[in-house]
């Protein structure tokens, strides 16, 4: 369960609190994430069934490989609602864990998920640059679309590696590369502009979410561009870790084919009515994404750098 002391969530963030956050990147963070924490799994369509499951164990493999596993315990920074350490629970990567997040309403989503899952999971709201667990706590630390969003990354992994027991392993996934944020928020905008407009023709206009939802999502967006702090060169983030005083570290880059047709079909989803996007809608994005992913596996990463790729995992060991 969450401490007693742990903030309480605030998942509707004024305008004035908004314009505050874009001078400080932590409070942005905690407004936006209590912000999209009650829709966040739907928003990314997010499950906790055989699909996230073999995406997160084969995620986690491919960077870390199969040794070691069951790992007795594990923490997930910046856990959001539980994504990547419920999944990897459920494929039998982790026995206990632990989820810690900024935001004080994403934890207690993720404590909610894994309640309904059955998983031995507590919780605590937590900044990354100062984890509140004692030393070699844990022998595996997660975290997903995390890294990015802390300000001072090299006093993050040198805390994981604090609370990491000696020989214990970390895991980070969906980091953004320098090059994929790039072509990601130009098609993202590019989207976004056409369909907010070409939804204001009649014929269209039951396509057009109200404008209501619409500027919602544009202050939500606003706050999204402010938690986004970093992006990412694999060997620079190598040896960020490196420099923790991690060993073993080894990057690895996914998701370019993927990653060209996804953030347009999310851009597009998020700007459109929910009803609209019926299962015949989501079976085709998703398989697209598979065949996209597969294309990228087989293919494209046996012959273009890693630097194009979009997503950036990386893992280490603390020494024994």
């Amino acid at each position: 369960m969450t401490q007693v002391n742990d903030p309480a969530p605030n998942p509707h963030a004024t305008a004035e609190e908004v314009k505050a956050a874009f001078d400080d990147p932590k409070l942005a963070n905690v407004l936006y994430h209590d912000w999209e924490a009650g829709t966040y799994d739907e928003k990314w369509s997010i499950s906790y069934d055989e699909r996230c499951i073999s995406y997160a164990t084969d995620v986690f493999n491919a960077v870390a490989g199969e040794d070691g596993q069951p790992y007795p315990t594990a923490m997930e920074l910046g856990s959001g609602t539980g994504f990547f350490l419920l999944n990897l629970m459920q494929g039998g990567v982790i026995k206990k864990g632990s989820v810690t997040d900024l935001s004080p309403g994403m934890v207690q989503v993720a404590l909610r998920n894994a309640e309904n899952l059955g998983l031995d999971v507590d919780g605590r709201v937590a900044d990354a640059e100062r984890i509140p667990y004692e030393d070699n706590s844990f022998d595996l630390v997660v975290g997903h679309a995390v890294l990015h969003h802390i300000p001072d990354v090299r006093a993050a992994f040198a805390e994981v590696l604090r609370v990491l027991k000696p020989g214990g392993r970390f895991v980070f996934a969906g980091e953004p590369t320098k090059v994929g944020d790039f072509y990601a928020r130009k098609l993202g905008q590019v989207t976004w502009y056409l369909t907010t407009n070409l939804t204001k023709i009649p014929v269209l206009n039951g396509w057009r979410r109200p404008q209501e939802e619409l500027d919602e999502s544009s202050r939500a967006a606003a706050l999204e561009a402010v938690v986004d702090i970093h992006t990412f060169d694999p060997s620079e983030l190598e040896s960020m870790a490196r420099g923790a005083g991690a060993q073993d570290v080894r990057a690895v880059t996914e998701e370019f084919a993927a990653a060209l047709a996804g953030w347009p079909i999310r851009t597009f989803e998020a700007a459109v009515p929910q009803e609209k996007l019926t299962l015949r809608w989501r079976l085709f994005a998703y398989r697209l994404w598979l065949r996209l992913s597969a294309l990228d596996k087989k293919l494209l990463a046996k012959v273009l750098p890693r630097e194009l790729f979009y997503n950036v995992m990386i893992t280490g060991t603390k020494r024994s």
